[in-house]
């Protein structure tokens, strides 16, 4: 096996529903993801317990695996540290063992760092809502014109719209 096959996928998961009329297991399952509000987003590894998360949450998010160009774009965009101050390249530089946004990204995004185990650094993005809106319903899975559920490479196009 090679290295790029041993290394697990690493999934953008975003909420696109509401907090309204949840089961409580769902509910629970959404605060582990650290999704507690609509057109959060946040970044997990492919592992058997975070498939059957996602399994278990699919009507109320959608997930699929995010390019390194798009997680610098939220890094510089989005990124917020302790403080919700904006994460910038001088403030890694100062402050932190990374050189730029770029090799941290690189680094999230190759497994070598998790973005839980950044103390400077909060797990979550707040994105705002897709411009020129949603392209199906937010009530039915990506597979049938809608927008729940995994969506692979398309979540890219999904979260530039909401940067």
């Amino acid at each position: 096996m090679s290295e790029s096959e041993k290394k697990s996928k690493l999934f953008a998961v975003i909420r696109i529903r509401g907090r309204t009329s949840l089961s409580p297991d769902i509910e629970r399952t959404l605060e582990l993801l650290r999704l507690t509000r609509k057109n959060h987003m946040t970044l997990v590894r492919e592992t058997p317990s975070t498939r059957g998360m996602l399994q278990k949450v699919k009507d109320f998010v959608t997930w699929g695996e995010i390019s390194i160009e798009t997680l610098e774009r939220v890094l510089e965009k989005r990124g917020l540290l302790v403080g919700n101050k904006r994460l910038t390249n001088e403030y890694l530089k100062e402050s932190t063992p990374f050189k730029s946004v770029k090799e941290l990204a690189e680094m999230i995004y190759n497994g070598k760092v998790e973005l839980k185990h950044l103390k400077f650094m909060k797990p979550i993005f707040r994105l705002t809502p897709p411009s020129g809106g949603f392209k199906g319903s937010i009530k039915r899975s990506f597979k049938t014109k809608g927008e729940l559920g995994y969506r692979g490479e398309a979540i890219n196009e999904l979260i530039l719209r909401m940067i």
